[in-house]
């Protein structure tokens, strides 16, 4: 029986998919199994436990096993119902014949209670206590306080323990409610940051393309006309506004690279990225690995890897206190990764973004900068064990990323 878990749940323990439930299901399970084990292994050891006892302990076993592996029973409230009636129905037989069954009352309370609304669970355990009551009242020495008083203790034991954990579970749930909706907060405002600072930059560059660059162009189109109609009648006209339209056509060029420039970091102005990373991993402790055959990037993904290496590189050197860094730039043939280590003091990266001068806070932003690439970081780290930062770049989605 590889699940037993009760299917559709709306008693006070609804919530069959939380870790802590299907934990305690499993143990509550074990313990019905465990008992039944037991008290047929006593009944056929003693001699009490006729042929159709034990067939009846048997067909209890299989019926409560068949809730775990029927797809049905688990899955339909029609048969759930059906299962759980037919449960109770042998261990009532079962208990009536051999009081001593009644122990198997414990683990049933808190499969009423688990699969049954609470206008219904609370009426099934009272029965279940009644069986359990009547049962004992065939015994020796008949019924007495402590056979009426021992079943209605547990009953209230399951009561309790099943309506404490729902209010736990309710208050674990809004917890994470809260959390979620905080966390969709916190993505949506970093969005709209994201969103207005790209546009804001969007705006800078056309007013600057539209000063120079494009007022350049409109003076290369107008010479160039007056270059063309000059032709025929003046060549040295034509001459001039031909050499006008060559230091114009320079002088935008300037301002095209100008603008290149502003937006390349410096390492990037006269070497490739891998040059560029093994400079910065030059320094002592540090070194710098390539893997694979390097092939051109966009310019977003070079800066941002470029970028990353720095703050990582700056991480180890200023918190880490890391003595060897290595830094491994790979090129596979449908993604970039980049991978920063350091044997440096770690850190616990749960606790980390909420303390400002940890490492990981300006590792924050360079998060945000590779998923808007269409890539991912991940940082692993722990005290005492170093830090790794590897990052992944697609290039099928850098390219919809870029393109975008």
């Amino acid at each position: 029986m590889t699940r037993t878990e009760p299917p559709a749940p709306e008693g006070p323990g609804h919530s069959a998919n939380t870790p802590a439930l299907r934990l305690m299901n499993l143990a509550l399970h074990g313990l019905f199994f465990t008992l039944l084990a037991v008290l047929v292994a006593r009944g056929l050891a003693d001699g009490t436990l006729g042929a159709a006892a034990l067939a009846t302990a048997g067909a209890l076993a299989a019926a409560y096993a068949a809730g775990g592996v029927v797809e049905r029973i688990r899955t339909t409230r029609l048969w759930a119902g059906v299962w759980l009636a037919t449960v109770v129905l042998l261990w009532t037989g079962l208990t009536l014949w051999h009081p001593e069954y009644c122990y198997l009352a414990f683990p049933l309370y808190f499969v009423c209670l688990h699969l049954m609304p609470v206008r219904w669970a609370v009426p099934a355990v009272l029965g279940l206590t009644a069986v359990v009551v009547a049962a004992q009242a065939g015994t020796d020495g008949g019924l007495t306080t402590p056979k009426v008083l021992g079943p209605l203790a547990g009953a209230a034991v399951a009561l309790l323990t099943a309506y404490g954990y729902a209010a736990l579970y309710r208050e674990s749930r809004e917890r994470q409610r809260l959390i979620d909706d905080l966390v969709r907060t916190r993505d949506a405002l970093a969005a709209s940051q994201r969103e207005a600072g790209v546009l804001a930059e969007r705006q800078r560059l056309a007013r600057e393309i539209h000063d120079t660059l494009a007022q350049g162009l409109s003076s290369i189109v107008l010479l160039a006309r007056a270059a063309d109609a000059a032709l025929p009648a003046d060549p040295a006209v034509a001459g001039e506004r031909i050499r006008e339209v060559g230091q114009t056509a320079a002088a935008n060029l300037t301002e095209a690279r100008r603008f290149v420039q502003a937006l390349t970091p410096p390492a990037l102005d006269d070497a490739t990225l891998t040059e560029a990373l093994r400079r910065l991993a030059a320094g002592p402790g540090a070194a710098f690995l390539l893997d694979g055959e390097p092939y051109p990037l966009p310019v977003e993904a070079e800066v941002a890897l470029l970028r990353l290496t720095q703050e990582a590189l700056a991480n180890a050197v200023r918190h880490a206190r890391a003595r060897r860094i290595a830094v491994t730039l790979t090129y596979l043939d449908d993604e970039v990764t980049l991978d920063v280590f350091d044997d440096g003091v770690g850190f616990d990266p749960q606790s980390a973004p909420a303390d400002h001068d940890r490492p990981t806070f300006g590792l924050h932003g360079m998060r945000e900068r590779i998923a808007e690439l269409g890539g991912s970081l991940t940082v692993e780290s722990a005290p005492g064990e170093g830090t790794a930062v590897a990052v992944s770049l697609p290039l099928r989605v850098l390219a919809e990323a870029v393109a975008r």
